[in-house]
């Protein structure tokens, strides 16, 4: 039995949180000059000069790349053979995005109830997902989603009578709704499988996967590449002025379901889909 303090995953996931919204992770970046130098329309390749230039000020001024810094969304794979002591990991989670956003001078866009709309100051409590895992360590990654992007994500129950081409056209129908709100040119995680509620999760872990990084399975892998390339011929281009690349690349997560069900999830992330991790 290994004991990790309450201590050190708050400070943990405080600077995660500021690493996370000034600094893009290195294949995402490279994704982005690579579609930068692809780009047909003029106006799309000065959009990407733009988008490369923030970049670049972000990283030489220590500011975060998006006014929008988001909000937390914390994934953390826990060994069992992990004791916490001094608090619980809820609340040394939602300390270290306290402190990270209050002291990282991010913008804090959290309420506490979602009709009475009062901020709660610090950005938090963050949204947590806990999964145990083998081991005597803690694996802890920070993903702020900003919602221009989080608001364009849909999830529809499909039934197992749905095609291929549905399921492609349900993913592009829902990028075309989104058209210039998410910031393009968008990342596309796609969740397929699971019920209502893990079907949105396989989506968002999809958004966070490595941008380098294809399904292994040759089945989905090929939907990714299908995906993208039905989302990219729709034209909306860098920030919607037109263009060639309206998304830099599509991640798909599957998962077992029902017998009757076929649920299919698409969380849209912008051109700055942020996240960090450490391992403690």
């Amino acid at each position: 039995m290994r004991e990790i303090t309450a201590f050190e995953i708050a400070e943990t996931v405080a600077a995660l949180c500021i690493k996370a919204n000034k600094q893009l992770p290195a294949n995402l970046e490279a994704r982005i000059r690579a579609a930068a130098g692809e780009e047909q329309s003029p106006v799309g390749r000065a959009v990407f000069d733009d988008l490369l230039e923030n970049i670049k000020t972000a990283r030489e001024e220590d500011i975060p790349i998006c006014q929008d810094t988001g909000m937390a969304v914390v994934f953390i794979e826990l060994g069992q053979d992990v004791h916490i002591t001094g608090g619980t990991l809820r609340d040394a989670v939602n300390a270290g995005v306290a402190k990270g956003y209050t002291e990282g001078y991010l913008r804090c866009s959290v309420v506490g109830d979602p009709l009475e709309r009062v901020n709660t100051g610090d950005n938090t409590p963050a949204v947590l997902h806990l999964e145990l895992v083998e081991g005597d360590g803690m694996r802890i990654t920070v993903c702020p989603k900003g919602f221009g992007s989080e608001n364009m994500s849909a999830l529809k129950m499909l039934t197992p009578a749905a095609s291929r081409e549905d399921i492609v056209q349900l993913v592009t129908d829902i990028v075309a709704k989104a058209g210039s709100n998410p910031c393009p040119p968008m990342v596309i995680g796609v969740g397929i499988g699971g019920n209502f509620e893990e079907c949105a999760l396989l989506a968002k872990k999809a958004l966070c996967r490595d941008a380098a990084v294809r399904n292994p399975k040759p089945l989905y892998a090929s939907l990714e590449q299908e995906m993208l390339d039905r989302i990219n011929a729709l034209g909306i281009g860098p920030q919607g002025f037109g263009g060639t690349c309206t998304a830099l690349y599509v991640n798909i997560e599957e998962g077992p379901t029902h017998i009757a069900g076929l649920p299919v999830a698409v969380n849209v992330g912008c051109h700055v889909t942020r996240h960090a991790a450490a391992e403690i």
